[in-house]
């Protein structure tokens, strides 16, 4: 199977999943079913973001040529060491404090501090509308519209994602995919909740979520031949997804936790699985 098939069937496969999930656990399961569910989404986020993605992410870093621009002769070991270990030293060699390895741990900062300013400016507007009373009703209208826009978009970005992933490792692939899924189903189940809360049907909810969730083959498609074409782009664009599923799982699935009144040792034991579930696929799939 090519890569880019690998790409499209991860997509679609992890939008039916996630949606007959978050379906089953919001039409019929109960509210504790749901907080099994985020505990467990946390651990596998976490630990694809750090067992997984990031590894690849430093390991598909082009190698650098620390000898490029110095006129010696190649076979001089004595020169190549000395020019490596001065360039240790001083801190300004590629391998030092402004060498690429810094470059992505910078991207990742700076990804994180945007997914906070991106949440922030959508709770302020939610917030914003429900504290004008005679909005209400604008707001019960147009709320459904802005979910399924958002989520077309979010799944869009998840696509290209999920391409970066395959083609920098297949098995890094499956793990995102299971990740992906993990924190799409508490996302979807949220959406369901919302668009159910502004008069939608639940055959209606299904059928809108399930659309918008086909942006991600969009997402996969054009990330296969945008990263085919720019491959040192691929390490950014790995670390920006192990940066959303940091940040989804601490500040958004890990709060929710602290607020349920669940046990903490079986929360912890459903954090533990989900961590257990990306080496355990990497396990079986090698």
């Amino acid at each position: 199977m090519s890569t880019l098939n690998m790409i499209l069937l991860a997509c679609l496969a992890g939008g039916l999943i996630s949606m007959a999930a978050a379906a089953a656990v919001v039409f019929r399961l109960s509210q504790q079913s749901t907080g099994v569910l985020v505990a467990f989404a946390a651990g596998v986020m976490l630990s694809s973001a750090f067992l997984h993605v990031l590894p690849e992410a430093f390991a598909t870093l082009p190698p650098v040529d620390v000898h490029a621009g110095h006129d010696h002769d190649p076979h001089d070991q004595a020169a190549i060491a000395a020019e490596a270990a001065q360039g240790h030293d001083d801190g300004h060699g590629e391998h030092g404090h402004g060498g690429p390895q810094a470059r992505l741990f910078a991207a990742m900062l700076a990804t994180l501090f945007v997914f906070f300013a991106l949440e922030r400016l959508a709770l302020w507007r939610h917030s914003h509308g429900d504290c004008a009373a005679h909005e209400g009703h604008h707001a019960t209208v147009t709320a459904p519209l802005l979910i399924l826009v958002g989520d077309a978009f979010h799944n869009f970005v998840d696509g290209i994602l999920l391409a970066a992933a395959f083609i920098a490792d297949p098995m890094l692939g499956v793990t995102t995919t299971v990740a992906i899924i993990a924190h799409e189903i508490p996302q979807e189940m949220g959406d369901f909740i919302l668009l159910r809360n502004g008069g939608w049907s639940n055959a209606k909810a299904f059928v809108a979520n399930a659309g918008s969730s086909l942006s991600s083959l969009l997402g996969g498609a054009f990330g296969y031949y945008m990263l085919s074409e720019v491959g040192n782009v691929l390490p950014y664009v790995l670390v920006i997804a192990a940066s959303s599923f940091i940040y989804v799982a601490l500040a958004d699935l890990l709060p929710l936790l602290h607020k349920q009144r669940d046990n903490f040792l079986r929360q912890t034991a459903l954090i533990g699985a989900g961590v257990a579930v990306v080496p355990l696929i990497g396990w079986f799939t090698h």
